[in-house]
């Protein structure tokens, strides 16, 4: 697999300097950027796999930033931020960031992060592993990254398509929010479980009507399931 590179979008050159140098140490190329209109740039011009972006930005701010990848790209976004109100992260989330960290952080917290992300976009299938599940009208490929409804490929950021994956990997079963930030995420994740009822409406929004054999369901006070008749 050939060098990650991962663009750094903060406004505090010493920020970018001190998680440039982890990242290096740990084998990833780094691609720096201080305002916004310059990371919109960068981000075409040399297409890095992991965008860490700040939301405090000279010109454009991180939440346009945000907006102007996800027209063209899914590539995995982790939000850095002094904002820690709720409202701000799921915005966020919302405008199709994978994920977000609050300043100040610890950086071991960020570049675990980052090896979480690139495990899963790096990730080799194994010869006996199922990366595809499907179900009517529905198909989600995790070797393509590819979400599939009535055969018409939806544009989908890695995160909801893992979501996805997991629960219709397991029809059925009932997961709390901390079960599936634990597993869909794959590490400790020190923020808001709030950030799962984000994902999961944006996959309802994806797939509203599409199938009377398969829903994602709400199961109150105890958290989602992929409820299905059978799978193909």
């Amino acid at each position: 697999m050939s060098l990650e590179k991962i663009l750094i979008v903060d406004d505090d050159k010493n920020i970018c300097d001190l998680l440039r140098l982890y990242l290096e140490k740990e084998g990833f190329g780094v691609i720096l950027s201080h305002n916004g209109e310059e990371a919109v740039m960068k981000f075409h011009a040399l297409k890095p796999d992991i965008v860490l972006l700040d939301i405090m930005l000279p010109g454009l701010d991180g939440w346009q930033v945000c907006r102007e990848i996800r027209k063209k790209s899914n590539v995995p976004i982790i939000m850095i931020t002094a904002k820690s109100e709720t409202f701000d992260k799921v915005l966020g989330l919302e405008l199709g960031a994978d994920d977000y960290v609050v300043k100040p952080f610890d950086t071991k917290e960020v570049i675990a992060r980052i090896k979480a992300i690139s495990r899963r976009i790096g990730h080799v299938p194994q010869k006996n592993e199922v990366k595809e599940v499907k179900y009517d009208k529905l198909s989600v490929n995790m070797t393509r990254y590819e979400l599939k409804v009535n055969d018409v490929v939806l544009d989908t950021p890695p995160k909801e398509l893992e979501l996805l994956f997991y629960l219709a990997s397991n029809p059925n079963r009932v997961y709390t929010r901390d079960q599936l930030l634990d597993e869909v995420w794959g590490f400790e994740y020190y923020g808001d479980s709030r950030t799962i009822d984000v994902h999961i409406k944006r996959l309802r929004e994806k797939l509203e009507g599409v199938s009377d054999k398969w829903a994602l369901k709400t199961v109150w006070g105890v958290g989602y399931k992929f409820e299905a008749d059978e799978a193909d």
